[in-house]
């Protein structure tokens, strides 16, 4: 083991020293083991607990514990919205487009405040002005500003939405965590700067619900308590620990001795041998994830011309990684919208070819390939396959066309960071959409305007942007299907992405627990949630 692992591995060793002993603490404090959930996970992709400002898949996991959104799909029923802080709302037409009015039920956020209209507003007029990483959600997709939004009274608030947007989707992206309520007076009482409370809560919360932040213990632990005033109510969990445990080792070893309740991130081999454990329940969840290649297209870059992205995409082998690093936790897709969601497109454009993928090489003019670093994952990838695996078999996928990819692991906080800032040559990198909807991967994948993955792989196509909002607000249904056909072809012809699977998320939990569910959204009620 190099001197490099050896460190490393001393400080993973302190980061669960940290994490018992701080947990040991809380729990002694104020909560029994019995009626604290204990999750051990890889949730180093956390950056801030602002709801309006988190675009991590850690970051949206928490803060829908601790933050109530206006609307809300429930379970497993992506399909159906449900109320949440609103009670009921209509739409109607209007001259420029139409509105959509929300009556709010009688909730109050844990400061004991009560949530009113004007929290509502200032939660996403928040987003707006601090362009967050999901403001794009707002300005973009829904098209909204500051003056959209109005509440005639302390129980209604009015969202006026332009031709340009489709108000279906605008109550879909609503149930994001982009849209959750913040307690606006205990939001501006600790505003620094005109940050909107934004640096106060990165790591405090004000919200209403079923959970407030107890503490966070960066690199070590997320703590969250029962929110007294919260109208959903926890059967008999009052703490929830989220336990920061990279490896899969560790979480099976934990889980074992009953340290925690649910491991988040088995390896494909173990969640095997879990499967036939009378002792464990295993989860094999469905997401609408993908695990994919970024490619940075910019001027100057390798990958600028588009047929060496073509070239890496015929050179990776999605067979190989399925069958024998998922084990079966993948499953096989090539375009930007993910199965199970309409306008998802079967087809495989780009089957396993080395020999085509070198001619595209020597096309354009990179007959004897490129040496370009490859960032990756310190922790766990998408299907539980430790990401030093997932980046060694893509490696050696580019290596038989020339391509020398360099790994430079980083853990998932400093990843995405580079990421945001246009700065991956080359990354591996995982993507869900943040509501259920084929809009939710056509407008950040394809339009550079919304500056998300498009943007941040430096690629710029106008006629995808612009297919992409004209499917986004398309009503007629087999239009909008035929719209994404378009748009997925051309992605996968042209776009900075090479998908390499579609994952299952493996989850093992202790056969004590009941009504732990994740939904293909990779939301988790923790309210859910009890213990035997």
């Amino acid at each position: 083991m190099s001197q490099q692992a050896v460190s490393a591995r001393k400080r993973q060793m302190f980061s669960w020293g940290l994490a018992l002993a701080l947990s040991a603490g809380l729990s002694l404090a104020s909560a029994q083991r019995e009626s604290t959930l204990v999750i051990g996970g890889d949730f180093s992709d956390l950056i801030t607990l602002d709801p309006g400002a988190s675009y991590e898949f850690s970051g949206s996991l928490v803060a829908g514990n601790l933050y109530d959104t206006l609307v809300i799909y429930e379970g497993n029923d992506l399909k159906t919205l449900k109320p949440r802080l609103a009670s009921s709302w209509t739409v109607t037409p209007t001259a420029s487009g139409s509105r959509i009015t929300f009556k709010l039920r009688d909730a109050k956020f844990s400061t004991g405040r009560t949530v009113t209209a004007a929290d509502v507003i200032y939660s996403l007029t928040r987003v707006i002005a601090l362009k967050t990483p999901s403001s794009f959600l707002l300005t973009d997709v829904a098209n909204i500003t500051a003056k959209s939004l109005s509440a005639p009274d302390a129980k209604t608030v009015v969202m006026d939405i332009p031709k340009t947007a489709n108000p279906n989707i605008v109550l879909a992206l609503l149930t994001f965590n982009v849209a959750g309520v913040i307690d606006s007076t205990e939001a501006k009482a600790h505003e620094k700067a005109g940050d909107f409370g934004t640096a106060w809560l990165k790591d405090h919360s004000a919200g209403s619900g079923p959970f407030m932040l107890n503490r966070w213990d960066r690199s070590a632990q997320v703590a969250l308590d029962v929110n007294p005033n919260a109208f959903r109510k926890s059967p008999n969990i009052k703490r929830v620990i989220l336990r920061y445990m990279a490896e899969s080792a560790a979480q099976q070893s934990s889980l074992n001795s009953g340290e925690i309740d649910v491991a988040w991130n088995y390896t494909p081999d173990a969640f095997k041998a879990a499967q036939s454990n009378p002792k464990l329940r295993a989860l094999k969840a469905e997401t609408f994830s993908l695990s994919y290649l970024g490619m940075n297209s910019a001027k100057g870059s390798p990958f600028e011309d588009a047929r060496v992205r073509e070239a890496v995409r015929y050179a990776i082998d999605q067979d190989g990684m399925i069958d024998s690093l998922l084990q079966g936790l993948g499953r096989k897709t090539q375009t930007i919208v993910p199965i199970g969601l309409a306008g998802s497109d079967p087809k495989i454009y780009y089957p396993y070819n080395i020999a085509r993928a070198k001619e595209l090489l020597k096309a354009a003019g990179k007959a004897n390939g490129f040496s370009v670093d490859f960032l990756v994952s310190t922790g766990s990838c998408s299907g539980g396959v430790p990401c030093q695996d997932l980046a060694a078999k893509v490696q050696s996928d580019l290596a038989k066309i020339g391509i020398k990819a360099n790994i430079k692991q980083m853990v998932n906080s400093e990843l995405y960071t580079t990421y945001r800032a246009q700065k991956a040559t080359l990354i591996q990198a995982d993507w869900s959409p943040d509501y259920p909807d084929a809009d939710g991967n056509g407008t950040p994948l394809s339009d550079y305007a919304a500056k998300s993955l498009a943007w941040r792989n430096s690629w710029n196509n106008a006629a995808a942007g612009k297919l992409a909002q004209t499917a986004a607000i398309e009503s007629n249904a087999a239009k909008r299907l035929a719209q994404y056909g378009q748009l997925t072809a051309l992605l996968a012809k042209d776009g900075p992405f090479a998908i390499l699977y579609q994952p299952y998320k493996p989850i093992v939990t202790q056969t004590g627990i009941q009504g732990f569910n994740r939904n293909a959204n990779g939301d988790v009620q923790f309210e859910k949630i009890s213990k035997k």
